[in-house]
């Protein structure tokens, strides 16, 4: 039997991070994972093989296209007889998935982490260690960490399969949708029902919320539902759907809304409302592992159990189901291991959807703060009053900050606008540092950028934008 000091169960995005991070620091480190993408082993969890690397060479490939159409002609470049090889274009993103994946391999190999293929499943205690079934063979560990990510939630009424299908499936046409459900408008809703509105799909988004991106801005809602109604993406909220029925040729949807029922039919039907934590297989009932009534692996502040010796990070915990959270637990959860001080900012942790425009946004909005109590100011400044945005063609929405007005903290900050997943990199940081509006403010930024904006909307705040 191999003995390891540490152990993760799962390769995705906090499993491979936490392996990489406990090697370096000098642990005899295994991973056991058991993902299979095209009948092989593929580290990389959801993220890399069926998430956000594919999602996002897809939407890349199809805003190439969707530019080619509408947007070249202003620059004055003509092109005729442009077509899509969707062949070729899904060809190009399991070629992306592909040296992104086989990267994760090689840094395995390259800090001596030991790779299994299959399922862990925890078989019993052993003093101060844990045996483990890693893909049929015992393995011995003394720190277990569970990193076992999450799986779609599926409608009851709608269990994947046939016409109806999750982010994987929907990565995959063979051939665009001529009509496209898409039930839930978050994140994945929102990306893959552009990916495929951009091809020459007529989509519908069914979200059973009462309006559009609650989570996010009011005014940065707003706007994004604006732009993406003006590129034809169909909306209904605040509905109930009753009925969902598959036939040969496709996927029919009764659902009310505004107590009007209303049957429509779809070539394909995307479900995409939530995820689940993975616990399927690991064998938590017969060691005790505590899950809460949800299913989330219980933890405290240090991401410990109620197992000595047996820790859980990433989606399967709960909380922000983003891969750079549950990177940064797995860095974190490592150094504790280590006896370092390992920590992560929930605070100011980004969230992005890379839609177009893109929304992005961290900390807490204008009205989650004043129901916090706390006195704001905010700033706000538009792309179509700056240069770069202008010289590339797209002065689509602004850039937002959120300060405390007593103590100019910036407490959030939030963007929609092209490339705001790259621009809200810098508040973050200013944030994690506890900077102020001032800080942003007085920061020199490049001259002409996309990030001017964001110096902009700073001095917004303070009532002295210079460029508005």
């Amino acid at each position: 039997m191999e003995t390891f000091d540490v152990l993760v169960i799962g390769g995705g995005p906090a499993g491979y991070v936490a392996a990489i991070r406990a090697a370096q620091l000098g642990f005899r480190v295994a991973c056991v994972d058991a993902f299979t993408r095209d009948g092989k082993a593929s580290l990389g969890g959801t993220c890399l093989n069926v998430g956000c690397i594919p999602s996002k060479a897809m939407l890349d490939s199809s805003e190439k296209y969707e530019m080619l159409q509408h947007d070249f002609a202003d620059h004055g470049i003509t092109v005729q007889g442009a077509s899509v090889d969707l062949g070729k274009m899904l060809s190009r993103k399991a070629g992306v998935v592909d040296k992104l994946t086989g990267g994760i391999a090689y840094l395995f190999k390259k800090n001596k982490v030991t790779s299994f293929h299959g399922y862990g499943q925890f078989v019993r205690q052993d003093g101060d260690a844990w045996v483990v079934d890693a893909a049929g063979t015992e393995v011995k560990a003394k720190h277990v960490i569970v990193a076992t990510g999450s799986n779609p939630r599926a409608l009851p009424l709608a269990p994947f399969g046939g016409h109806v299908v999750e982010n994987s499936g929907a990565l995959a046409f063979e051939q665009v949708p001529t009509k496209l459900g898409v039930i839930g408008a978050g994140v994945i809703g929102l990306e893959l029902g552009s990916v495929w509105r951009r091809l020459g799909a007529q989509v519908t988004v069914l979200e059973a919320l009462p309006g559009f991106l609650m989570a996010a801005d009011d005014a940065v809602a707003k706007e994004a539902l604006k732009q993406f109604q003006k590129q034809g993406l169909e909306f209904h909220f605040g509905v109930n759907i009753s009925k969902v029925e598959q036939s040969d040729g496709g996927v029919s949807v009764t659902y009310t809304e505004k107590e009007q029922e209303v049957t429509v039919t779809f070539d394909k039907l995307i479900v995409s409302i939530g995820r689940v934590p993975n616990t399927d297989g690991l064998g938590a009932d017969s060691v005790g592992l505590a899950l809460d009534e949800r299913g989330f692996v219980k933890v405290d502040s240090h991401y410990r159990t109620n197992l000595p010796g047996v820790y859980a990070i990433g989606d399967v915990i709960g909380g922000a189901m983003l891969a750079h959270k549950a990177e940064e637990e797995g860095v974190a959860l490592a150094e504790m291991l280590a006896g370092q001080a390992g920590h992560v900012n929930y605070d100011v942790i980004p969230w992005v959807i890379y839609t177009s425009p893109e929304i992005a946004w961290a900390g807490l909005t204008e009205k989650q703060a004043k129901a916090q109590g706390l006195q704001v100011k905010t700033g706000q400044f538009p792309f179509s009053a700056n240069g770069r945005a202008l010289g590339h063609g797209d002065p689509r929405g602004f850039v937002k900050v959120v300060a405390d007005a007593q103590t100019d903290r910036l407490i959030g900050v939030h963007m929609v606008g092209g490339n705001v997943s790259e621009l809200i990199a810098e508040v973050v940081a200013i944030m994690e540092f506890g900077g102020s509006s001032e800080d942003l403010a007085r920061t020199i930024h490049a001259h002409p950028t996309l990030s001017e904006v964001v110096k902009e909307a700073a001095l917004a705040a303070d009532k002295r934008a210079l460029h508005m």
